[in-house]
């Protein structure tokens, strides 16, 4: 994979007392994209739509069946040959009339996520900020980095010692790929639920990276 960009951070108030002679310009750094902005474009690729009122309720949690969902149709993991297996995963709390059938069974499949022990796969579950991201990354294709390169990444972000040790490489790579909005102090928020600004900042981040404006999987 080629590296991408780094993400945007939230812009910094530059200080309204007059700079010393001769010092170094602040590094003032550039904000992130406007809500709109962010999904609209993201909208108008058919990776995530409005609900069911027309409004997107940027601030709602992302289930782990919708995650699903959404990585298939920004992917297109369906394509791969993995989710072309005749044979079904169980999951005994996803039966096929369920809305996400398809896309956790290509998930599944594919190994891009994983369920739980006694085949459940808790499709209701709210995802965390590592998780989703860390999926995310698996997703788009993990970079091998070396752990000293994870550190390196990692220790950017004041809170990054909250990053489950499972997710630490996955989310160093969604952070050095761009795909992770984050606070004003440059906090990850690893633990936090994930949001759907989250879920559509990340997939704008990456269709910009690809220089993608539409897709071929249509939002549901």
């Amino acid at each position: 994979m080629q590296a991408q960009a780094q993400s945007a951070l939230p812009a910094l108030s530059p200080s309204s007392a007059p700079l010393p002679q001769n010092s170094p310009a602040p590094q003032i750094q550039p904000a992130l994209p406007a809500p709109d902005d962010v999904v609209s474009k993201v909208v108008a690729a058919g990776l995530m739509s409005y609900l069911t009122d027309g409004q997107f309720h940027p601030e709602l949690f992302i289930s782990r069946a919708e995650l699903a969902s959404i990585l298939v149709r920004s992917f297109g993991l369906a394509q791969r040959a993995a989710a072309s297996q005749a044979s079904t995963v169980e999951v005994q709390d996803v039966p096929p009339s369920y809305w996400a059938f398809k896309d956790i069974q290509t998930v599944l499949k594919t190994g891009i996520m994983k369920g739980y022990r006694g085949n459940m796969f808790f499709p209701n579950q709210k995802v965390t900020r590592a998780e989703a991201f860390a999926i995310f990354a698996q997703a788009y294709g993990v970079f091998q980095f070396p752990d000293n390169t994870v550190e390196d990444t990692l220790s950017q972000y004041p809170n990054a010692a909250s990053i489950p040790a499972w997710a630490r490489k996955s989310l160093a790579t969604s952070l050095n790929a761009g795909f992770v909005n984050v606070d004003a102090q440059n906090n990850i928020n690893p633990l936090q639920p994930m949001t759907r600004f989250d879920m559509a900042y990340a997939l704008s981040q990456y269709l910009a990276s690809n220089n993608r404006t539409n897709t071929q999987f249509p939002a549901k």
